[in-house]
């Protein structure tokens, strides 16, 4: 690991950088380009940035338009907002299936202090509902880079989720592939499939069950949509799953893989934001509170495992 970078941040940087290379690009914000980073392509590139203000939906459509004569418009706000505008992403985007990409950042309890009216816990459940939207959680800023390049590069609506506290970069030189997870560590006890802040979380949990002497896998699951279902059938034949989000238990990516294990067998323990709406404390506390910090991680585990 070194320096300490948010995905927000890594998505920015991205995206001026992509700029550079692809005309197509266009990027659209709602009033919040400093919080989510579109600052840097609208500095670079201020012909093709637009601030739509707070107007959400209004900025939906005018993605939908803009990639309807070619382009290739990223949206941006806050993930909480989301729900402001799902009928324009529903309809105007998902429907027709045009090129729009959503960036949605400050996602999940990380945004601590904020409280629990701007902590989105609920995004990637209203994401998945719908048809042909793929869904990528990027776990520190340098995948959040790659994220950026691999959605420009596909067609159709894209959701990145990403986060606003700052974490360590760890992913250097890991392969991007959507819809292709990626082992981060091999145990024989269980696996631990996670995404988002939460990958860093879980590598440091399996250092402490390794010191009860438990061996655990751990999954950067990426795409949470389309899910890599073939690392789910191998690891389901092989050892009890667990799903680590810092997101709802309901919806979310421990659903998604419990669709898997439903239809071909195998044990599941979900850990995640257990029905309930977040509140206000720092990054750290509200990881512990709601199960999410490392020890709590590994504390799960090894009581399923006993």
């Amino acid at each position: 690991m070194s320096e300490k970078k948010a995905t927000r941040v890594g998505y920015g940087e991205a995206l001026a950088s992509l700029g550079d290379e692809n005309q197509r690009i266009v990027v659209l914000d709602a009033d919040l380009s400093c919080s989510t980073m579109t600052q840097y392509f609208a500095k670079a590139h201020p012909d093709r940035f637009f601030d739509c203000g707070i107007a959400e939906a209004n900025m939906v459509t005018m993605a939908a338009g803009l990639a309807s004569v070619g382009n290739i418009p990223f949206c941006s706000t806050f993930a909480v907002f989301a729900s402001r505008c799902f009928e324009q992403i529903r309809n105007g985007v998902c429907h027709p299936h045009l090129n729009v990409k959503f960036a949605f950042t400050h996602a999940g309890i990380t945004v601590g202090e904020d409280g629990a009216t701007h902590q989105a816990i609920e995004d990637i459940a209203i994401m998945r509902t719908l048809p042909g939207m793929t869904i990528l959680a990027p776990c520190d800023a340098e995948e959040a880079k790659r994220a950026v390049y691999a959605a420009a590069e596909m067609d159709g609506p894209v959701y990145l989720r990403l986060a606003r506290l700052a974490t360590p970069v760890f992913s250097e030189g890991m392969p991007f592939e959507i819809g292709k997870a990626n082992v981060l560590r091999e145990g024989g006890d269980a696996a631990l499939i996670t995404c988002g802040l939460m990958v860093e979380a879980c590598m440091k949990a399996a250092g402490l069950l390794a010191e009860q002497g438990i061996e655990v896998t751990v999954v950067n699951m990426h795409t949470i949509k389309p899910l890599d279902e073939d690392i789910v059938r191998r690891l389901a034949k092989e050892m009890k799953l667990f799903t680590v989000e810092e997101h709802s238990t309901i919806g979310g990516l421990g659903d998604a893989v419990a669709a898997v294990v439903a239809e071909h067998g195998g044990q599941l323990k979900k850990i995640g934001i257990e029905d309930r709406f977040g509140q206000s404390g720092t990054p750290a506390e509200l990881l512990d509170y709601y199960g999410l910090s490392p020890e709590k991680i590994a504390g799960a585990v090894a009581s399923r495992l006993r």
